[in-house]
């Protein structure tokens, strides 16, 4: 489903993000990805929904080699690969619907499909009765769960997460990473960042540890067990 190989990134500045990193996901699994800020969690996620290219190595995404992929294709790519960020990214003006239903909108859907698919994305993350609301009527937790839903309605295979929860006190976190938990469970791959070593203890799984942008440890936890040690000298 996802494999990396060997892959670096370095960027104009000189600043090294990634060093010569190698893993796979297999389709169905739910990854961890762990380290502490700046360990280059958010620059592997960006390499993956090709935001970013590798300056070494090769990342494929269902066979294709991401950095290949014409800036024509890019899109296409992107529907299969729904992506949920620390800070919400909903657009203040426009109402629930309108954030979730944006990509059927600019896929030129009807009316009539945007609704179905936006009322089904949302449901599934409990807020079905909340179409008409705009952002600023609704929690935190609410606007985690509509960005939830809007990269949940092209029905992508891959759910990418970039500390989801950074902004939410602990009882949202929770409500959070148990909905990323049945998203899994309904057949989505996902890689999950944080550096919550109580969520990852709590759910287990895959967790892949990064340190100043090497990977340094890869292992499956079952729930309970302690999650690995932040590696000494890891960036800040």
């Amino acid at each position: 489903m996802i494999q990396l190989f060997h892959v670096s990134k370095r960027f104009p500045t000189g600043q090294v993000a990634l060093e010569d990193v190698t893993f796979h996901v297999d389709k169905g699994q739910f990854c961890f990805l762990t380290g502490s800020s700046g360990a280059g969690k958010t620059t592997l996620l960006r390499l993956i929904f090709r935001e970013e290219v590798p300056s070494e190595g090769q990342i494929l995404v269902n066979g294709r080699n991401v950095a290949a992929i014409p800036k024509s294709k890019i899109p296409f790519l992107r529907r299969t690969i729904g992506v949920v960020f620390q800070d919400f990214r909903l657009i203040e003006r426009k109402t629930v619907f309108e954030n979730v239903a944006y990509l059927p909108r600019i896929l030129g859907l009807d009316g009539g499909r945007q609704k179905r698919m936006a009322f089904e994305a949302l449901r599934r993350v409990g807020l079905a009765h909340r179409l008409a609301a705009f952002p600023r009527q609704l929690s935190g937790g609410e606007q985690q769960r509509v960005a939830i839903a809007r990269a949940l309605i092209a029905e992508p295979e891959i759910l990418i997460a970039d500390e989801p929860t950074g902004n939410l006190d602990p009882e949202l976190s929770r409500e959070i990473v148990s909905l990323f938990v049945d998203i899994n469970r309904r057949g989505t791959t996902v890689i999950y960042a944080t550096h919550d070593h109580a969520t990852i203890r709590r759910i287990g799984k895959r967790v892949l540890t990064l340190s100043q942008g090497r990977l340094v440890d890869d292992r499956t936890l079952e729930p309970g067990e302690p999650a690995p040690p932040e590696p000494s000298g890891a960036a800040e």
